[in-house]
């Protein structure tokens, strides 16, 4: 058994994967459109082009998302999609890269626990954390 964060996006789901397919250095493992599938006689016609199921392999770890429906959309909160970096200079890319055209929360910076630590909400509104503890 393992956990998997799922994220709903406001029509950006294959832009923002393919985002973190590319900062994260992952894989897109599937990107399923509602058009052709049962859910696309129950989704508005908008939708049709859209991801219903995406995901993507990073490393040993999956992330999962779809283009929720218009009326079943909101922004995420309470919650951070959190990056495990075992490198500083690779947290700082990644943080950086994530960054772009989001607002940062808190700079990345060496703390207590983290030889790298920041927090984000990146351009498609998503949250997240990006950490790289110190090596022992």
């Amino acid at each position: 058994m393992f956990l998997c964060t799922y994220l709903n996006f406001n029509g950006q789901c294959e832009e923002a994967l393919k985002f973190y397919e590319r900062v994260l250095e992952g894989k897109i493992e599937a990107l399923v459109r509602y058009e052709g599938t049962p859910a696309a006689e129950h989704a508005p016609v908008e939708l049709s082009k859209k991801i219903l199921h995406g995901r993507i392999r990073v490393g040993d770890s999956t992330l999962m998302a779809s283009d929720a429906p218009p009326d079943h959309f909101s922004l995420p909160k309470g919650f951070s999609v959190t990056i495990q970096a075992t490198d500083p200079a690779k947290a700082e890319r990644i943080f950086g890269q994530l960054a772009e055209g989001g607002s940062v929360l808190m700079p990345i910076q060496q703390t207590f626990w983290a030889a790298r630590f920041g927090m984000l909400v990146d351009r498609f509104g998503i949250p997240w954390m990006v950490n790289c503890e110190e090596s022992k």
